[in-house]
Formats: C-alpha cells, sequence, structure tokens
C-alpha cells in the first residue's frame, strides 16, 4: 500500500510503497480517500520535522467505505456507511471519559490525532476511522468540495464562540485557507468584516465575496476592532490582534498548526489593561460545515491554488509550503 509518511527528524517524509494496511477494529471503518488536502498540521511537519512518532500522514480527506467492522451494536450506523463517501473528523476519542460523557469530546483526555498523534492518516490508499467520526457526503456535493470540510468546520467553530449582534467590526488575521473561511462564514452571519494578510493575490480573492481586505503594512492600529481571529498562528499576528482590538473585545486563535520554531516572546500585559477576553478554537462542527458546502454558501473552489497526485506527495507537501498557495489538494 502507498502511503506519505513522516519517518521521523533524520528522514523525514517520504513515500512509502509497502505501507501496512490498516487494521479495523470493531466500531470502525476502512476508508479509501480519493481526494485528501494538505494543511497546516502537515505543512509544519514538512518544515520542522520534529520528535514526532512515524507516522502517515494527513487529516482532510473525502473517501470511499471500504470495508466496517462492526458488531450488533453497530449495525445500523454501519449500514448507513456501506460504500457511501465520507468525510471525517480528526478527533479520535474514548467515549468514556469525563470530558467524553459530558459531551466535551473534543477534549475528550485520551484524544488522538488522525496523521498526528497514534492514529496513521489519510495520505494512503487507505485509513482506519472510528465510525462515530464519518459523515456522509451529499450527493450534489462533489469532491472538490467536500475535501474543505474540516477546515471549515474549523470555521464555523470560530463564529460559534463569539456574539454577532448589531453587526460587530471583525478583522481575520491571514489569508491562508481558515482566514478565508472564517471570513466568509462571519460575513453570513451579518459581521462588518475585513480579511488582513501579507498577500495581495490571497487578498484579492476576497472580492468575490464582498469581504475588505488589507495587506498589513497598509492598516493602522486604533484598537477599535470588536473582535479579532487570529488564524496566523504566529507571536506577531498575536501582537497585531492585540493592538487591534478595542477595550473588552475578544481576540480568537485560530491556528493548530504545530510549533515550528521558536517564537519571541508575547506581552501579554495589553490583555490586562484592556481587559481583552483571548478564546482559543479548534475544531468544529462537521455537519454545519456539510450543510454550508452543500447549500453554496461557501466558495472553496478558488482556494485550490494546486494540484497532485499522491505519487507525487513529497513535492506536493514542499509546493504546499510556497507563501504563494493557498491550497493544495492530492488525488489518492
Amino acid at each position: 500500500m502507498r502511503a506519505l509518511r513522516y519517518e521521523g527528524p533524520d528522514k523525514g517524509v517520504c513515500l512509502s510503497q509497502s505501507a501496512p494496511e490498516p487494521t479495523c477494529q470493531p466500531g470502525w471503518a476502512i476508508v479509501r480517500p480519493t481526494r485528501v488536502g494538505i494543511g497546516a498540521m502537515e505543512r509544519a511537519i514538512t518544515a520542522h520535522p520534529n520528535g514526532l512518532a512515524p507516522i502517515t500522514l494527513g487529516h482532510e480527506f473525502v473517501g470511499i467505505v471500504k470495508h466496517i467492522e462492526h458488531t450488533g451494536a453497530h449495525g445500523d450506523r454501519a449500514a448507513q456507511f456501506a460504500a457511501r463517501r465520507v468525510v471525517g473528523s480528526m478527533n479520535i476519542v474514548c467515549q468514556q471519559c469525563d470530558m467524553c460523557r459530558s459531551g466535551l469530546s473534543s477534549h475528550c483526555r485520551k484524544r488522538r490525532v488522525l496523521g498526528l498523534t497514534g492514529v496513521d492518516g489519510c495520505f494512503a490508499d487507505a485509513v482506519a476511522v472510528p465510525l462515530n467520526n464519518l459523515h456522509l457526503v451529499p450527493d450534489e456535493l462533489d469532491d472538490d468540495a467536500a475535501v474543505f470540510t474540516e477546515p471549515l468546520s474549523a470555521a464555523v467553530q470560530a463564529a460559534q464562540q463569539i456574539r454577532i449582534e448589531d453587526k460587530p467590526f471583525v478583522t481575520v488575521l491571514g489569508d491562508g485557507v481558515v482566514g478565508h473561511l472564517c471570513a466568509q462564514v462571519l460575513t453570513r452571519l451579518n459581521a462588518s468584516v475585513r480579511i488582513i494578510g501579507q498577500h495581495q493575490h490571497k487578498l484579492d480573492l476576497a472580492e468575490k465575496w464582498g469581504v475588505q481586505h488589507r495587506l498589513a503594512s497598509e492598516i493602522g492600529r486604533r484598537a477599535d476592532q470588536d473582535v479579532v481571529i487570529d488564524c496566523t498562528g504566529t507571536s506577531s499576528g498575536l501582537e497585531l490582534a492585540m493592538q487591534l482590538v478595542r477595550p473588552r473585545g475578544k481576540i480568537v486563535l485560530k491556528s493548530s498548526a504545530l510549533p515550528t520554531e521558536a517564537q519571541p516572546c508575547v506581552d501579554f500585559r495589553i490583555l490586562v489593561e484592556r481587559e481583552i477576553e483571548l478564546i482559543g478554537s479548534r475544531c468544529g462542527p462537521i455537519p454545519e460545515a456539510l450543510s454550508l458546502l452543500a447549500n453554496k454558501q461557501v466558495d472553496v473552489v478558488s482556494l485550490i491554488t494546486r494540484r497532485s497526485k499522491l505519487d507525487d506527495g513529497e513535492t506536493a507537501l514542499r509546493t504546499a509550503l510556497d507563501p504563494e498557495q493557498i491550497k493544495v489538494l492530492m488525488d489518492v
């Protein structure tokens, strides 16, 4: 089986032609990915190999269920997914700890992450995923759109963590995929949104969605924004967010990228002095993201800047590191 794997800091990422087939335990399914997306997590691992255990990369996928291992307890769900097209959540949870029992399974005490910790990912000919993680893809939704479900769910999560009333002023920092998706989702919710970034050609995409956009070098720091959503994952992004948000405003940190390098210390005194609320935000609701995509309420296809194949996966990962790129997809 082919699999694009991280083999440790010495070997880095390489394509294996003889990776072991995934094993399927009760309540899990084997999915054959058809299209996958390279996200911030995979870019960070590629750019800065670290001490992670060897693992198959990838957490954004759309694919077809090929096999289900189930007992009587999983019969109905198994029948629902057999041979169907699916997407899935990256968080694999125990369903037994206090967090899971209280409805906060995304914070499971034993959480594993597809393609990062403990579970091989989807950059392969086959991937094992719990049935509870899978969601059916509507027939009207093609693979190009469906593969954006996971990053779009993260944008939906950010919107759900803040209160949108009286048309607040919202600034989104970062002109990557999640930044553009956050800007679109928040615009739909009657916020006055602008997106700030470093690359004019990326920001120009926002014109078709009616979203204001400016280069970071051209904006003032007047501390007048009700909400700033920082999608940069950098200390400089957080510092800029603190300069832009008004007293008693909110900053949402919207980045799940791995640490890639030593970051300068951030002076948090401004958070105290202006009583700013700092909110962490991670993964979000897959069904809501699928609904937005199926109803064509967000534009994701415009974010695709390069296509590749799994056989050229090593090159595709390096291409995804190029700041000129927004979203690189691979066919499996």
